[in-house]
């Protein structure tokens, strides 16, 4: 190898290196690699530490964020359920306005079961545009899914597991039951 000013071309290149890389990226510089054995072990385990610092400082910021969005979520769910029948309720107002002027009302038997009929009508289509469903139950056959047999009645007048009489009636929510229709059902003795 060529000295030139006291440094060999390797030493040289090495140092050109040297000048050329970032700071701070964490790799060894070429010098330190080909050095190897030139940098302290105290310089090392600085490294090392400042590393493991770094790392548990990610660390902590990392779960600090996971716990945050956990609250969050559950506060964001929390308002949802608290806030999820609003539009049930805001569509039910006018029925409850109804039953309020009725009740104020003057009148003669008549003329009040007529407009509990309205409002019943009107309380109707307001839970129909929210989905629910009433059940079919008197002349069906009974079906376990949607009707709780409260009775069964012995006659032949109607074919055997029909509902003869519906004691209370069922709802869907969309697909979802939300209550049995209570009904009581035919049992036909001669079959």
């Amino acid at each position: 190898m060529r000295k030139s000013n006291g440094r060999s071309e390797v030493e040289k290149s090495n140092l050109d290196l040297e000048h050329e890389l970032p700071s701070g990226d964490g790799g060894e510089s070429p010098a330190q690699s080909v050095a190897g054995e030139s940098s302290s072990p105290d310089s090392e385990l600085q490294k090392i530490k400042a590393e493991r610092d770094s790392l548990l400082d990610r660390l902590a910021r990392a779960q600090a964020e996971f716990e945050n969005a956990r609250r969050r979520t559950v506060k964001e769910q929390q308002d949802f359920r608290d806030y999820a029948a609003a539009d049930a309720i805001k569509s039910l107002l006018p029925v409850l306005d109804s039953f309020e002027r009725a009740l104020q009302v003057k009148s003669d038997a008549a003329e009040f079961r007529n407009g509990i009929d309205l409002i019943y009508k009107q309380l109707q289509t307001a839970l129909g545009k929210l989905s629910l469903q009433p059940i079919a139950a008197k002349g069906e056959p009974f079906d376990p899914h949607f009707h709780e047999a409260i009775e069964m009645v012995d006659t032949i007048e109607v074919p055997d597991h029909q509902v003869i009489e519906e004691l209370q009636r069922g709802y869907k929510l969309k697909d979802r039951l939300l209550r049995p229709a209570m009904v009581k059902v035919a049992r036909n003795p001669g079959k």
